[in-house]
């Protein structure tokens, strides 16, 4: 393992063991080289390497401090593993999602305040006009798709869950727009899909929350194969 590789895990080490904490400003960096007995050169490229990690970050003539440390912060990083596979690997991480979402719509079912229960049907009722228009704005689509799913999983109960939901389905847009766009169908069967859940959670039947979860993303990566052979809640 290199100096720099060392560096990094050294400090990454520190946060854990509570020497460093999240808001916490690091050394100057004098002493904090000589702390970790590696060069101030070596110090500042695993500083960069952290920063690009989302583990620390740089306050414009104030230094360097840890993040909130925060699981959305930190995962962020999927979403660009995610983005670089979309074509060859976008059906695996459907798959995943899947999994993930079907889990978190179920835990959310007894959690969800009703006020956001009503925002739920108002982003499906924003939906169903743009749907409804001559010319659909699939990326108005997306969006509206992005907020429905998102609102649901922030209910979850478990930020790691729901930071791992959000950075997998927002690499997930382009194959939601293309499967809009090459599928004429695909809109109103997406709308019916997401109502299918909305009243599972208005019920707060987790069981069929969950159900319909999977079944809604599942529709959505046979789109994205060609072979899709359910035709979704409520068809």
């Amino acid at each position: 393992m290199g100096a720099i590789e060392t560096a990094i895990d050294t400090i990454k080490q520190m946060i854990i063991d509570g020497k460093l904490r999240p808001g916490q400003k690091l050394p100057a960096e004098k002493d904090l080289a000589e702390q970790l007995g590696v060069a101030r050169n070596t110090l500042r490229e695993a500083v960069r390497a952290l920063i690009a990690m989302r583990v620390l970050q740089t306050r414009q003539g104030d230094g360097t401090y840890v993040t909130s440390l925060s699981p959305g912060l930190l995962l962020d990083g999927m979403s660009f593993v995610a983005d670089i596979h979309l074509d060859a690997g976008a059906g695996q991480f459907l798959h995943v999602r899947r999994i993930l979402e079907a889990e978190a719509t179920a835990l959310a079912a007894t959690r969800i305040t009703d006020a956001d229960l009503a925002r739920l049907g108002e982003l499906l009722d924003d939906a169903e006009k743009v749907a409804a228009a001559d010319v659909i704005d699939h990326e108005k689509l997306v969006a509206l798709d992005q907020d429905f799913h998102a609102l649901i999983t922030s209910h979850c109960g478990n930020a790691v869950l729901a930071a791992v939901i959000h950075n997998m389905s927002g690499r997930t847009v382009r194959a939601r727009i293309w499967r809009g766009m090459s599928d004429p169908e695909a809109v109103q069967r997406t709308l019916r899909e997401h109502r299918a859940v909305h009243r599972a959670l208005l019920a707060r039947d987790a069981e069929r929350a969950r159900l319909h979860a999977a079944l809604h993303v599942l529709g959505v990566e046979e789109s994205l194969a060609g072979t899709r052979t359910y035709g979704g809640p409520g068809e």
